[in-house]
C-alpha cells in the first residue's frame, strides 16, 4: 500500500498537474476542489487513511489557514504542504503557525515537492514511534498508537477497546510475533488502571522450579538461596495489570496456586505464615490450543474456564498483508534514526517483495527484517538487496495454504478454511490433474492460487465450488495477480511476458479490483482521469 496524498486546490489545472506529478512519484493522490471537502474528508471516515496533504492557500470557500485550522480542531497529525501563488513572508509565517509541516510556491517543480512529501513523512514517522515507545513505557499506550489498515486488526481492536472498559479476565490467542504483548498494554492504557503499574511476565521463560517464586513471591530463608523477601509479580502489579505471556507454559502445580490466586484474591508466597490480599486485572495470552491442551490434561480445564472470559484471537501477518508497507515504514523510521542513517524509503521492488512474503514469524519477523536491512543499506533507499534472506525464503514459500476439496470439508463436517493471501512463487505439490483445469496457467480446482502437479506443470480451475463455469474477469485476475508475484512486481517484466502494454496492465489491475498492494510504489503509474 502507497502513501496517500491528498491534493486541495480549487483550480483544475494545478490540480491535474500535482495529480499526474505525485502520481509519478509513487503515491496514490486523492482529491479535493475545496477547503470545505478537504476538511470533510479530512475529518471523517476516510481522514485515517491519508497521509499526507498539499493544501493550496488561497481558495474561494475555505482558505488554506481554515483547513489548517480544523485539521489542528480535530487534533490530527497529518503533515500538510502548503503551497500558494503569493509567497511572502507573513504567509510563510501564518501557515506554519497554524501548522503547516513545509511551504511551497507555485509552480512547484516535481523534485522539490517529493524531498517535501518525503521528508514530512518520515519526520512523522518518527515522531510518532517514539511518542509511541515513550507511551509503552509509562503504561499509557492506547489503541490509537497500534498500527493497522486491515479490517480484520480493526475489528479486534474494537473488541478489545470493550474489553479496557471492564476489569474481565481476557485471554489473548495468536501466533508468535503477531503483537499480542501491545494489545494487552493498549488495553491497560485505555482503561481506568492506566495510572498503575503493568506487570509483564513470559511463563515460557521462567524454570519450573522457579515459577511459584517469581509468580507469588517467597520469604527470606524460604528455600536455599533465598537470602532476602521477594514480593513476586502479582504483588507488583497490585491496582494494576499483570500480563501472563504463553500461559500455556506454567507447569500444572502452578496452575494450581494460579487459579487460587485468581478465585480468591490472594497469593501465599512460599514459607509465608499468611496469604496476601492482591487486586490485579489479568490478562493471559497464549500461541497454543488451549482447549485441546485441557483435553489432553496438559492444561488444567478450570483454570482454561476462569482465563477464557473474554478472548480476542489476534490475526496472523500472513491474513492482514495490507498492514506490511505500514508497518514496515514505521520501522523503518525508527531503526533509521537508532542507527543514525538517513534513509528516505524503500524502494518500490522492495516493498513488493515485503507485501508478497507470507511472513511466518509475523510482525517481529518483519521488524527484525527491516533492522537488518537498515544495517545493510549504504545508500538513501532500501532495495532487495538489502533482504536476501527474505527474497531467498519468498521464492521457495508456497503460494497459498493447504486447502481442502469441497467433498472432504462436506464429509468432516468442517466449515471450509478460510484463503490465505497469495504469496510470491509455487511451491511442488503432489496431485493428481483436477478435471476441468487449464494447464500450465494457474490454481488447482477448489484453490485460488497455482498449484504444481506431479509432471511440473501448473493447473488453473475452469470451475468454481459449485460446479460452474468461473467468469472471464477472475480467470484474468488469477494470470495477471500469478505474473505479478511470479516476476516480484516488476511491472515492465509483467507487461512483457503477458504481452499487453504498461498503461493497460494498471487499467486491468484498476478495473479487475486487485489488490492495490500489487503494483505499489510503481514509480511508472499511468494517470487517467
Amino acid at each position: 500500500m502507497v502513501e496517500r496524498v491528498l491534493v486541495v486546490d480549487d483550480d483544475p489545472v494545478q490540480r491535474r498537474l500535482l495529480q499526474s506529478m505525485l502520481a509519478r512519484a509513487g503515491y496514490d493522490v486523492v482529491i479535493a476542489e475545496g477547503g470545505d471537502a478537504a476538511a470533510a474528508m479530512l475529518t471523517g471516515a476516510d481522514g485515517a487513511g491519508i497521509d499526507a496533504v498539499v493544501l493550496d492557500l488561497v481558495m474561494p470557500d475555505l482558505d488554506g489557514l481554515g483547513v489548517l485550522a480544523r485539521i489542528r480542531e480535530a487534533g490530527l497529525t497529518t503533515p500538510v504542504i502548503v503551497q500558494t501563488a503569493h509567497g511572502g513572508i507573513d504567509n510563510v509565517v501564518s501557515a506554519m503557525r497554524a501548522g503547516a509541516t513545509d511551504f511551497v510556491v507555485k509552480p512547484v517543480g516535481a523534485e522539490r515537492l517529493e524531498v517535501s512529501l518525503r521528508n514530512a513523512l518520515a519526520t512523522r514517522a518518527l515522531e510518532s514511534e517514539i511518542q509511541r515507545i515513550k507511551r509503552s513505557h509509562t503504561g499509557t499506550l492506547t489503541f490509537k498508537d497500534i498500527i493497522t489498515r486491515s479490517q480484520r486488526m480493526q475489528a479486534v481492536l474494537r473488541q478489545a477497546e470493550k474489553a479496557a472498559g471492564s476489569a474481565i479476565p481476557v485471554l489473548i490467542e495468536g501466533r508468535s510475533g503477531v503483537g499480542k504483548e501491545l494489545i494487552a498494554r493498549a488495553i491497560h492504557g485505555s482503561g481506568e488502571r492506566r495510572a498503575k503499574p503493568f506487570v509483564a511476565v513470559n511463563c515460557g521463560a521462567i524454570p519450573d522450579n522457579l515459577v511459584e517464586s517469581i509468580l507469588f513471591g517467597h520469604e527470606k530463608g524460604a528455600f536455599t538461596g533465598a537470602t532476602e523477601r521477594h514480593t513476586g509479580k502479582f504483588v507488583e502489579a497490585h491496582g494494576g495489570t499483570l500480563f501472563l505471556d504463553e500461559v500455556g507454559e506454567l507447569p500444572l502445580p502452578a496452575q494450581v496456586k494460579l487459579l487460587r490466586a485468581i478465585q480468591e484474591g490472594e497469593v501465599e508466597p512460599v514459607g509465608a505464615r499468611k496469604p496476601v490480599k492482591v487486586d490485579v486485572r489479568l490478562i493471559s495470552a497464549t500461541n497454543r490450543d488451549l482447549i485441546a491442551d485441557a483435553r489432553d490434561g496438559r492444561f488444567r480445564e478450570d483454570l482454561f474456564y476462569r482465563l477464557h472470559v473474554f478472548p480476542i484471537a489476534v490475526p496472523a501477518l500472513a491474513e492482514r498483508p495490507e498492514d506490511v508497507p505500514e508497518l514496515a515504514r514505521h520501522f523503518l523510521a525508527r531503526f533509521a534514526a537508532e542507527e543514525g542513517k538517513r534513509i528516505r524509503r524503500l524502494d518500490n521492488d522492495a516493498m513488493t517483495l515485503l507485501a508478497g512474503y507470507r511472513w511466518p514469524g509475523n510482525v517481529r519477523q518483519l521488524e527484525n527484517a527491516v533492522f537488518r536491512a537498515v544495517v545493510l543499506a549504504e545508500g538513501d533507499e532500501i532495495g532487495v538487496a538489502e533482504f536476501p534472506q527474505i527474497a531467498a525464503a519468498a521464492q521457495r514459500q508456497p503460494i497459498s495454504a493447504p486447502t481442502m476439496s469441497a467433498a472432504a470439508v462436506s464429509a468432516t463436517g468442517m466449515a471450509a478454511p478460510a484463503m490465505a493471501s497469495p504469496a510470491v512463487v509455487p511451491a511442488p505439490v503432489e496431485m493428481a490433474e483436477p478435471a476441468g483445469t487449464l494447464r500450465d496457467i494457474s490454481p488447482a480446482a477448489g484453490s485460488i492460487a497455482p498449484k504444481q502437479q506431479q509432471d511440473g506443470g501448473l493447473a488453473l480451475p475452469l470451475l468454481d465450488a459449485q460446479g460452474e463455469v468461473r467468469p472471464i474477469e477472475e480467470l484474468e485476475a488469477e494470470v495477471i495477480r500469478f505474473a505479478i508475484t511470479h516476476y516480484r512486481g516488476q511491472m515492465s517484466e509483467v507487461a512483457r511476458r503477458l504481452q499487453i502494454g504498461r498503461s493497460t496492465l494498471y487499467r486491468k489491475l484498476d478495473a479487475l479490483g486487485l489488490e492495490p498492494r500489487l503494483a505499489e510504489n510503481d514509480t511508472d503509474s499511468v494517470v487517467t482521469g
